[in-house]
């Protein structure tokens, strides 16, 4: 059995990485290891959060162990969270990386971790160059990617990206399907209960919206664009 902490957003933030981070821990806890994730009690400031809020209104889910204590923007609490962990002493640290905002919490963590000379550090890298553009993007990058013994990215854009700044083992895997949202529904059914009619073109639009996403460019003929916040 090894011990696995995860770094990224989980419950209470809302998300596509908050729920691929807590269908990862199952998956190691089901495979006999001792997982948890540690999470932001704040993720981002209000300028860059394109949404009303971070926050699910969805109950905590079950038999998963997080920790809400990482905040984005305060370096006391990065020196405190890479103490508490290098203390802990995990076997392996699987940790995300999709912003270069997150590059100094997340590089100050990692660093504080890698003194205790035992914990392995694994980035999922959902990104390694920005799509929105930023000052300090490039060094913030950097600064995160100094302590990471291996990354997992999961296009060959993005370990293209990976590989203009570190050549540590990467290895590039295909992003798994989740598994975590109940029986399929027959789509009859689907359109029914969402009060959509059957022979109307539906285009579903998942994620929090950004210019970058294009969902102006989705507008095709006259599909109706639906977005996934209606639906939860």
């Amino acid at each position: 059995m090894q011990k696995v902490v995860i770094i990224g957003p989980a419950h209470p933030l809302r998300g596509g990485l908050s729920s691929f981070n807590e269908r990862l821990a199952k998956a190691f806890s089901q495979n006999g290891d001792d997982a948890m994730i540690w999470t932001f009690s704040l993720q981002y400031p209000s300028f860059l959060f394109p949404g009303t809020t971070q926050y699910s209104t969805e109950a905590a889910p079950k038999d998963i162990r997080i920790k809400v204590c990482i905040n984005s923007v305060n370096p006391f609490n990065w020196i405190k969270v890479g103490n508490e962990l290098k203390k802990a002493r995990p076997d392996i640290i699987v940790v995300r990386y999709w912003l270069p905002f997150m590059g100094p919490c997340l590089g100050t963590i990692l660093r504080r971790v890698k003194k205790n000379k035992h914990t392995k550090i694994i980035c999922i890298a959902d990104n390694i160059s920005p799509h929105e553009k930023r000052f300090g993007d490039v060094s913030f990058t950097k600064y995160f990617i100094k302590p990471v013994d291996a990354f997992i990215t999961m296009s060959e854009k993005v370990m293209n990206d990976l590989r203009k700044f570190t050549q540590k083992p990467a290895q590039q895997v295909v992003h798994p399907l989740y598994d975590n949202f109940g029986e399929m529904v027959d789509k009859k059914i689907a359109r029914e209960k969402l009060g959509l009619n059957e022979n109307e073109n539906i285009i579903l639009f998942f994620g929090f919206i950004r210019k970058y996403k294009g969902l102006e460019r989705s507008k095709i003929g006259n599909a109706k664009i639906i977005d996934r916040r209606r639906i939860l």
